[in-house]
Formats: C-alpha cells, sequence, structure tokens
C-alpha cells in the first residue's frame, strides 16, 4: 500500500491514509508529504474530503473507515484495483507471481531495468537494498508482484508474466488446490506471453510456456555448471540450449538462482542484451528481511528472514548451515493462526529437526485467536524445543546462550523483525 501511495503521490495526487501503528514506513512517508494517521476514524476530515479511498484486503468491509466512505458515497478501491488501473497507464507490464520469491525477482528485474538505463517504475513488495518499494524514472516499462491472495493476481493485465512456483499458501482464499493451480494458470494465459518454473511439479503441468530452471534439461532458459561461494552463486546461462554468458549473483541463496532465471528469460523477452541483464542480476544485492544481518552480539550474527512457510523455511536453514562457523539458534514466528493449522504437519516436519530451536507467539494479523492454529500448539507438536510468549524470555535465552561465530536466525513476516531489532537493543 505505502508503494502505491508514494507512486500516487509523484503523480501529483494529494494522498494521505491511516494506519494501526506508526513506524518506519509511515514516517518515510512523510518525505512524499504523505500524511498517515493512526488508529482508526470513521469521522476524520482527510476521509471527507478525499476524492477516493483505497483499501488493502488485510482489513474487512465493516472496517470504521470502509464504512463511512460508502455511506458519503466515495468511490472505494482495493488495493488490486488500484494496482490493476495503473498498469493500464504503462506500454509494457511485467508481474512476477508465485509463493515465493516474488519480491526479490521482482527487484532484479528492476535493476536489470535500471542498467539498461531505459524508463521505468517499480511496484516492490518488500524493500530492496537501493530502490525501497517503489522507484521511478519514466513511464516506458513498470514491473509489478501480482499476489495470489484473494486472486488478486487475475486483476493485472500484463504483457509478460512470471510464475516462480505454486505451493499451497492463501488456501483460505481457495477451494481447495485445484482451484489455487487453476488460478495461476488463468494468470499465464492472460499475459502475451508467461514464463514458468520447469523445475516446478505444478507449473510444468499448466500448458506451453516459455521455462526455466536448473535440473531439468528441457528448460527453455537453464542454470548450468554451478558454483558457491560463501552461498553466492554463479552459472552458466544457457538459452535454449546454448551458453549465453555467466552470471555470479551477489545475492545469498539458491533460491536466488531461479529467481535469476526468471528475470532473465522475461526481460530477453523485452529484447535487452545478455549484458545489460547478466550486470543488472548482478547489481542486487539483498532485500530487506530476506536474509538480512541487522547487526551482532558477542560476534554472534543476528539474520532476520520473511520465511513464514515450510518450504521458504527450509531453504533459508540451508544457506544459513552453509555459512555458520558456529551454532545455528533459530527463532520462528508463525504467521497467522489459518496458515499454522493449514500446514500444521508440514510445519512440525519441517521444524522439528532443528536442535536449537524457539519457537515465538503467532503473528494474528487480520485473525481472532485460534488454540489449534496457534504458536504454543505448534511447539508442543514439534518438542524438543522452547516457547516465548514475549520478547523477554528470547533475551534471556539469548544472553546465556550466543557466542562468537553463532549465527541467531529470526524467522517469520510478522513483527518478529521488529522484536529482533528491539533485542539486539536490549542485549547491547
Amino acid at each position: 500500500m505505502s508503494a502505491l501511495a508514494k507512486f500516487l503521490s509523484v503523480c501529483g495526487y494529494e494522498v494521505s491514509g491511516s494506519d494501526g501503528v506508526k513506524g518506519e514506513e509511515t514516517e518515510n512517508l512523510a518525505f512524499y508529504g504523505i500524511r498517515v494517521y493512526v488508529g482508526c476514524d470513521g469521522e476524520r476530515d482527510a476521509l471527507k474530503k478525499a476524492d477516493a479511498i483505497v483499501y488493502t484486503d488485510a482489513i474487512s468491509d465493516t472496517h470504521a473507515e470502509i464504512v463511512t466512505a460508502r455511506t458519503m458515497n466515495k468511490v472505494v478501491y482495493s488495493r488490486a484495483e488500484l494496482l490493476s488501473m495503473l498498469c493500464e497507464e504503462f506500454p509494457h507490464v511485467l508481474a512476477i507471481a508465485g509463493s515465493h520469491g516474488k519480491t526479490t525477482c521482482t527487484s532484479m528485474c528492476a535493476h536489470i531495468f535500471k542498467y539498461a538505463n531505459v524508463p521505468f517504475t517499480a511496484h516492490i513488495g518488500g524493500e530492496d537494498a537501493a530502490f525501497g518499494n517503489f522507484y521511478t524514472c519514466g513511464e516506458e516499462f513498470f514491473v509489478t508482484e501480482a499476489c495470489e491472495y484473494k486472486k488478486n493476481l487475475l486483476k493485472i493485465n500484463a504483457e509478460a508474466a512470471i510464475l516462480l512456483n505454486i505451493d499451497r499458501d492463501h488456501m483460505e482464499c481457495y477451494d481447495g488446490e485445484e482451484d489455487l493451480v487453476e488460478c495461476f494458470k488463468k494468470y499465464c494465459q492472460n499475459a502475451e506471453r508467461a514464463f514458468v518454473c520447469a523445475d516446478d511439479e505444478k507449473c510444468r503441468g499448466l500448458g506451453e510456456f516459455v521455462s526455466f530452471g536448473i535440473d531439468n534439461p528441457l528448460a527453455d532458459y537453464r542454470a548450468t555448471n554451478l558454483r558457491a561461494n560463501g552461498e553466492k552463486y554463479s552459472f552458466t546461462l544457457e538459452e535454449y540450449g546454448k551458453s549465453l554468458c555467466k552470471i555470479k549473483l551477489n545475492a545469498i541463496g539458491k533460491c536466488n538462482v531461479y529467481n535469476a532465471l526468471a528475470a532473465i528469460a522475461a526481460m530477453r523477452s523485452f529484447g535487452f542484451s545478455e549484458k545489460e541483464i547478466a550486470k543488472g542480476v548482478e547489481s542486487f544485492t539483498s532485500v530487506k528481511r530476506r536474509f538480512e544481518k541487522i547487526g551482532s552480539f558477542y560476534g554472534a550474527s543476528f539474520v532476520c528472514d520473511y520465511a513464514h512457510h515450510p518450504k521458504e523455511i527450509r531453504a533459508t536453514l540451508a544457506t544459513a548451515k552453509g555459512i555458520c562457523r558456529g551454532t545455528l539458534y533459530v527463532i520462528f514466528q508463525p504467521h497467522t493462526y489459518s496458515r499454522t493449522k493449514l500446514l500444521f504437519q508440514d510445519f512440525v516436519e519441517t521444524l522439528r529437526p532443528i536442535e536449537n530451536l524457539m519457537i515465538y507467539k503467532t503473528y494474528a494479523a487480520r485473525e481472532k485467536y485460534d488454540a489449534e492454529g496457534s504458536a504454543a500448539a505448534l511447539a508442543r507438536a514439534v518438542g524438543g524445543c522452547l516457547y516465548a510468549e514475549n520478547i523477554y524470555v528470547l533475551r534471556t535465552w539469548l544472553r546465556k546462550t550466543v557466542k562468537d561465530g553463532d549465527i541467531v536466525l529470526f524467522l517469520g513476516a510478522g513483527d518478529i523483525y521488529y522484536a529482533a531489532q528491539y533485542l539486539l537493543r536490549e542485549l547491547h
């Protein structure tokens, strides 16, 4: 939402908004001249003066400001509807979808556009190290994430569509796995051309689209001769069976090879050269909360990662183990009761092998308490781990245990990131 607010502001619109709490992003918006009110107030003057209201799917139709806006006959758009309208203003639109990796792949595409020196605007779901969550230098290309929540990705009319993978997530919005897969299929079919992962079983069954991968020898774009140096990968890029160039990534984790291949395949379809693509991808370093080192305590590195799905957790753990020279400590915060409940056994199987694990209280987001999907229930099922209801338990645990060379890995998409930052200050 904040990226869209910035977009509208630079386009000349007067923008204001509201949020549940004051934070880093609300302060960031002030630099764009955007005032953000904290808390809910259906009688707010800014609401009365507004010509249109945009709301996130994270809030319900019974939210006081939405009810007031409709009572006043205001034009009301969902976030997905506004994003769809903005896409129509660009000659070329590139959308990135998938259960995992959207933010990183979107950022990589933005870096390629930047290196190629073409006019573009980037709408990024997270915070790229160079661009933040929004960047604009023109209106020829628009690159954006396409979220599957409530099938919002179907509202985007993209010239080129990337599909990174398909996994069971946001299932409360779908009538089973077949419905989820069909939604992604429609997303690919709606675009002029689509790029899908040849190593993902569900993606392979969608139809005849341009493919990318590592293991599948039939992939149109393929990474061969993989080499890892401190979990940073390099590879030979093959295009339709022919070696095109060498790629050396500056982002940590094997998953980024897939993100890079997807970005490369799509950008080649727009006519960018191998040099522009290679240099652009290599200039990408990181996204906030994607294996981000936020500091250290007694020589132990504190690293935060957005992983909140079992598959993402496994990938992040593999990366951490690849570079840790001491003991790996993991603090995981489940994100929503419904996701934990739906994927409960997957979470148990993923977390149980972790030797030094602390499960932190659930980030509920928009949901009400559900004991069956709670962090406490998950901790009991995993066994052999600790459970923390508050940050002070984490502080005591870490103060007594960490040493030089260790990694403390904070996992989750909730407020665990801010808890980690606060914890680091408290420990010091």
